[in-house]
């Protein structure tokens, strides 16, 4: 059940999910899903906890944590661009499940056991997780997934932009966004390693 509801999530976003149409997703009767679960809201949980044990877990495994939070932090992009809308549930349930308490807690323990505060553990998890979020709602939202993309919106909005007004987005276009391999992807990875080095130097200076 919980996978339909997460196929019909993925086709129609979240306000998709109804019993209505999860049931008919599963091609049964919305009155059978009650035997199951006894409201939508139990249906998001469920799809909320589903999204957090498809993350990769931070493991012990790592001489460094930042590269236990990367992988983490990279598993959750890729989930969540798949399932883009759950941005806006995963931190809105009041029953979460165990694999999203889980999920919390082996983040929350790399950092302590990294020598994280208590209160600077709370810190990095939300500016992380506020990053993640962010880049991933803004990457969902472009209008270009390609390098070709890049390239045909880029000649687009440069055929019509008055070059000599705009000089420093000019250059920026032509000279970065439209050269060869230039993958807006990569500017993930970029952005977390600054967050991941500035809480380091933070951490170690207390």
């Amino acid at each position: 059940m919980l996978e339909a509801a997460i196929r019909v999530a993925d086709r129609g976003g979240v306000e998709a999910i109804t019993m209505r149409k999860v049931a008919a997703e599963l091609g049964v009767e919305a009155m059978s899903l009650y035997h199951h679960v006894p409201n939508k809201d139990a249906i998001l949980d469920g799809v909320v906890d589903m999204v957090f044990a498809a993350i990769e877990l931070p493991g012990d495994g790592w001489d460094d944590w930042r590269d236990a939070i990367r992988a983490r932090a990279n598993s959750a992009r890729a989930v969540l661009a798949r399932h883009s809308w759950a941005l806006g549930l995963l931190d809105s349930r009041r029953n979460p499940g165990l694999a999203t308490l889980r999920h919390h807690d082996a983040v929350l323990g790399v950092l302590r056991k990294a020598g994280f505060t208590l209160p600077m553990a709370a810190h990095a998890v939300s500016l992380i997780d506020a990053y993640i979020g962010g880049y991933v709602l803004q990457e969902a939202n472009l209008p270009l997934t390609t390098p070709q993309d890049v390239a045909e919106v880029s000649g687009d909005i440069l055929r019509s932009l008055p070059t000599d007004e705009l000089p420093y987005l000019t250059e920026m276009i032509v000279e970065h966004a439209m050269r060869p391999g230039y993958d807006y992807g990569s500017e993930f990875g970029y952005g977390l390693d600054l967050i991941l080095d500035a809480l380091e130097a933070r951490r170690t200076a207390t």
